[in-house]
């Protein structure tokens, strides 16, 4: 896994939803702030 750093692009993913979709961060580039949040689940 690659070290992030503040202030420096983040590098572009792309994960599954829970639904199947597809999620690709350089889809919301244009956008200024971004929140993601990654849940392992409730195991």
């Amino acid at each position: 896994m690659a070290n992030i750093e503040l202030n420096k692009k983040a590098p572009d993913f792309e994960i599954t939803d829970f639904k199947g979709g597809k999620f690709k961060l350089s889809n919301f580039k244009k956008e200024s702030n971004i929140l993601i949040v990654l849940n392992r689940g409730f195991v």
